[in-house]
């Protein structure tokens, strides 16, 4: 029997009844493809490392998998800063929650399983360029050590659908943690039932942060790790130069995992302003702006819990989160640097190299390992002439942490990627995929970004990677490359 036919369902979202979800059975596709598999995702739910007969017909909607139980869920949130009470599932179907071997759940969901009640009058198809992106962009996070969804499957389908032109249709099949969202707070909040707003928070802390449940004051407890899983998962964003590009109310989670990627980037020339979405014109999802709008959008979650936690607490906790992000975030740089006393001096000398590195829009991933190198592999003459006595600041601040060179680089290698998910690698990837139905880029990029610090030689021949050419800077003609949602 083939193991997919052995997912330990459990479902419990569906106890909560239909005032949260619309039940739904996918939509049946037309003659699916795989795309592309990921097994370390397949892992985690008991997959086997090779995708087995009918895997596609059970993964596209075409079967029913035995023991789930597809939704639609409910939820708001606030778009671009806009309150819009019209979202929900639209196109993506919760198959369930599987139990793993550990005792661990985790959702099931196809994202492009055809149009529900919350679909507004859409096809309820996803896209297979978005598809791809959020495959790639899912795995290369996870890679990173960032909490994110994961992607198991990218299934291709003989379907037309249209966006700005005609595109090919495929299903995502994503697995996470969660897919309980601001959003779904608000839905229940901006139309006026409170007991619901209860309902989905008892739920929240019973089954994701079950160790709060006895606790007098659990839901302004709840607030607060809510508060603080957001702060650190966007603290490690920032680190890594990663942007979002749609940190809306209804893409954030309970469990401060990187949730729904649409036109996300990795910086390559810093660049503070750098803003992947074309859509987001006023730059409110930039780089620079990650930080704020976290706080924002978790103010927005506060306002739903006030009769629940009380406005009073609700604003103190809140304020804790400005705080908390630095210390984050002060700590995520300590490590890229190889410094672990992070004192005035380390706050100067940071703020300093960010200013460098945007005068001179250097590369940012580059810049930590070639840093890792100096001074025993690299010298001054790689570095820009104005940089060259921060360099000699730096190492005083290195000599005082009484470990060598070898450590402080092997430290570094750890947190700063050699590999990123870069515009061209991705661009390259699609158009291969689109143009000449190869799927082999992705594979390879999927591949590649699972431990995007250290080179395989082993893995890298199997895969044809090329070192040099994956680890190049961005060209000229990709740098801060913008991308639309369905792109």
């Amino acid at each position: 029997m083939p193991p997919f036919q052995e997912l330990n369902f459990k479902n419990r979202f569906i106890d909560l009844g239909p005032d949260f979800f619309q039940e739904k059975q996918p939509d049946p596709v037309t003659d699916p493809y795989l795309v592309d598999y990921s097994p370390s995702a397949g892992k985690l739910i008991g997959l086997p490392l090779e995708i087995e007969t009918g895997f596609l017909e059970k993964f596209s909607g075409n079967q029913p998998l035995e023991g789930a139980q597809p939704l639609a869920m409910a939820y708001s949130g606030h778009q671009f800063g806009s309150y819009n009470p019209r979202l929900g599932d639209g196109r993506g179907l919760l198959l369930g929650e599987v139990l793993n071997k550990e005792n661990k759940s985790w959702d099931v969901h196809l994202k492009g399983a055809g149009p529900t009640r919350f679909a507004r009058g859409f096809d309820g198809r996803a896209t297979l360029k978005s598809s791809i992106r959020e495959h790639l962009g899912s795995e290369a996070l996870n890679g990173l050590g960032i909490p994110s969804t994961r992607s198991l499957a990218v299934i291709g389908i003989k379907e037309i659908i249209y966006r700005e032109k005609p595109e090919l249709a495929a299903i995502l099949v994503r697995v996470a943690d969660c897919h309980i969202r601001f959003g779904s707070f608000e839905f229940f909040h901006y139309t006026n039932q409170p007991k619901n707003v209860e309902r989905l928070t008892d739920f929240a802390i019973q089954n994701y942060h079950n160790d709060l449940w006895n606790e007098p004051d659990r839901y302004r407890i709840f607030f607060r790790r809510v508060l603080t899983l957001t702060a650190r998962l966007i603290s490690k964003w920032q680190a890594v130069g990663f942007v979002h590009g749609v940190m809306n109310t209804d893409n954030m989670t309970i469990t401060g995992t990187t949730f729904d990627y649409g036109p996300y980037g990795f910086m390559d020339g810093f660049n503070v302003n750098y803003t992947p979405n074309s859509s987001d014109v006023h730059r409110r999802y930039s780089f620079q702006q990650q930080p704020e709008i976290g706080f924002w959008n978790l103010n927005k979650l506060a306002e739903t819990l006030v009769p629940l936690a009380g406005s009073e607490s609700l604003q103190e906790e809140i304020k804790q989160y400005q705080p908390l992000f630095n210390g984050f975030y002060r700590e995520e740089m300590g490590r890229k640097l190889g410094l672990s006393i992070l004192d005035a001096d380390f706050s100067q000398l940071t703020q300093e190299m960010f200013q460098f590195l945007f005068d001179h829009k250097l590369d940012y991933t580059h810049f930590f390992r070639l840093l890792a190198n100096f001074p025993e592999r690299t010298g001054k003459s790689q570095f820009p002439p104005d940089l060259h006595s921060w360099l000699d600041r730096y190492l005083k601040l290195c000599e005082r942490e009484s470990i060598s060179h070898d450590e402080r680089k092997k430290k570094m290698d750890e947190v700063n990627p050699k590999y990123i998910l870069r515009s061209h690698l991705i661009q390259h990837a699609l158009d291969r995929a689109i143009k000449d139905f190869d799927f082999s880029e992705i594979t390879r990029l999927r591949v590649l970004m699972e431990n995007p610090f250290e080179d395989r030689p082993d893995v890298f021949k199997k895969y044809d990677i090329n070192e040099e050419l994956y680890s190049q800077e961005t060209p000229q003609e990709f740098l801060g490359r913008q991308t639309s949602c369905s792109a």
